[in-house]
Formats: C-alpha cells, structure tokens, sequence
C-alpha cells in the first residue's frame, strides 16, 4: 500500500466507498412510498447509482458555481432541451426540428456539450433526440448501486403536524371544536453502512476530455458531498471510506473483483446490532495485491 502515490488520469482506477447513514431514509422508493430502498430477499439496503451521482453533480454545482467547463447538464426542475441549446447557440447550428442536422454538426455539438458540462464529461449522457441533438457519450466514471454491510431496519415513525392548511382546519374545527392537525408516516434506517464500487476508465476520459482536475474534484465530491446534502429525512450521513486501485495502465492489470476483495468490512460484534461506524471493522490487505496495483486510501 502506497498512500503517498497520486491518481493518474491516464491510468484505469477501481475504487471502493463506504458511507454511512444514522436516523435517515438515505434514498427512498418512490413505489414503496418512498420507504428505504431494500433487496428483499437479503433485507440489505440499496442506495442508487443515481442518488449518488445527483449528490456529486450537486456538490460540483456549489463548489465550482457553476463556472466555466463546470455547468450541470443533468439540473434540478430543468428541461434538457434548454441545456443542450447553449452548444447549438454558440456554434450557430439551427437544432430545431425544423431543420436537419448534419452528423458533423452533431459531433461538434457533443463537444461542446462535453467541454462545457462536468456531469456530461463524467458520466456521459444521452443526448441524440431530435432537438439539439447533440449524440452521445460515454463517461468515464460508472457507479454501482450501494448495499448495506448488514440487513437493514426499515422503522415506520408517525409524526404530526400542528398547523393545517384552511380546507383541513374548517373541517376539524366543525367536527371537534378545534383544529387537531395533521398525521402522517417517516421511515428511518436506525443506522446502515453502505459499499459502493466505482469504475475510472481512461479511454473513455480521453474521448469526453475529462482530466486530472475533473477526477480530483470527484474524489472531492464523494468526501464532502454529504456535508451539503443535509435534509430531516436524511438523518445524518457521512462519507466514511474511499479506497482507490490504481493500475499501472489504462487497460488494467487486474481485474476490479480481484481487488474489491482487498478491502473487508465486518461487525466487531455480532450478538449486537450496528448502531454507529465504530461497530465494524475496516481493513485493507496493502500485501499481496496483484503486480502493477497500487492501494491508496483517500478518505
């Protein structure tokens, strides 16, 4: 294990997260009544490959304001067509469907869109509709769907709300006498710790342009994203481990499973359940990697 050796762009990365959640809903089920999300044959809990990419493209937004190679594509309450107008506006392209684009037109404009959005850089987009079209890239970066170390609890809580709204207030004050307020339902993690892998591919940065700085502001991104994520439903979560495989070229000289088994993450007890980070036990073998792989714990 090297803890010194910086990342290289040019080299393919496999990295290994874990991050945690205490009194919180981490990423809710919208057909589950936004219940945790859960494998339900394991009752680990699952955290979405989009849920964690949404708090990346949001922790970029604020650090970089969005400035210039730093916008967001993929926005809060935006429509994307009037995100991908911008390329053809500054390369004098006519994207409506009214006229035909040429391919050559297209790829300039995946580009620009490239050059111009972080998320599109990163993690690549679907952008080849008939307005704007502006192809398609494939990012570098790819992320799994995080799993909890251990079953999780999902706790129903009933909350209620004092003040109403008028239709609600007449209502009670003509039945009771007076206004009673509201119920309803919140469903919490009492704690989970959650893995997720994530794959740097070289090739893929040199087509979208993504570089050093772009993969250094991400291992930024997924340190304090969570800081600038707080709400009353998520609880509190923090980044807790982000270990980085880095091979000595851009194909590899490993496979990424291979790796992944260096890191192990354990109960220290087991009569008992989890109820903060310091109930397991994180361990990374630095010995016997495969030749060509470098171990550097980032977080």
């Amino acid at each position: 294990m090297n803890a010194t050796i910086s990342l290289n762009p040019e080299h393919r990365i496999d990295f290994v997260y874990l991050f945690d959640v205490r009194d919180g809903n981490p990423n809710g089920d919208p057909d589950a009544g936004n219940a945790p999300r859960m494998d339900p044959e394991t009752g680990q809990g699952l955290v979405s490959d989009v849920s964690l990419k949404r708090k990346v493209r949001d922790y970029v937004a604020a650090a970089k304001n969005a400035g210039e190679r730093y916008q967001i594509y993929v926005k809060l309450h935006s429509a994307l067509h009037e995100q991908r107008a911008p390329a053809y506006k500054a390369l004098g392209f006519d994207g409506t469907t009214k006229g035909k684009v040429k391919a050559a037109e297209i790829e300039r404009a995946r580009r620009w869109m490239c050059q111009n959005y972080f998320d599109v850089r990163a993690f690549g987009a679907v952008m080849g509709v008939t307005e704007f079209n502006c192809g398609q890239v494939r990012g570098p970066l790819q992320f799994t769907f995080a799993r909890s170390i251990d079953p999780i609890a999902d706790l129903e809580q009933t909350i209620a709300r004092k003040a109403v709204e008028r239709e609600d207030a007449e209502k009670q004050l003509a039945k009771d006498g007076f206004i009673t307020g509201t119920f309803g339902r919140k469903s919490i993690v009492p704690y989970a710790l959650y893995r997720a892998h994530i794959f740097y591919n070289p090739e893929f940065a040199r087509d979208t342009g993504f570089d050093g700085d772009d993969l250094n502001l991400t291992v930024e991104a997924l340190k304090m994203m969570f800081e600038l994520d707080r709400s009353a439903t998520r609880g509190e979560m923090a980044a807790r481990r982000l270990v980085a495989f880095q091979h000595s070229s851009a194909l590899g000289s490993a496979r990424a499973a291979e790796l992944f088994d260096h890191v192990r993450v354990g109960r220290k007890n087991e009569d008992r359940p989890a109820r903060n980070f310091a109930d397991y036990a994180v361990t990374l073998e630095g010995t016997g990697l495969p030749d060509g792989i470098s171990a550097v714990e980032l977080l």
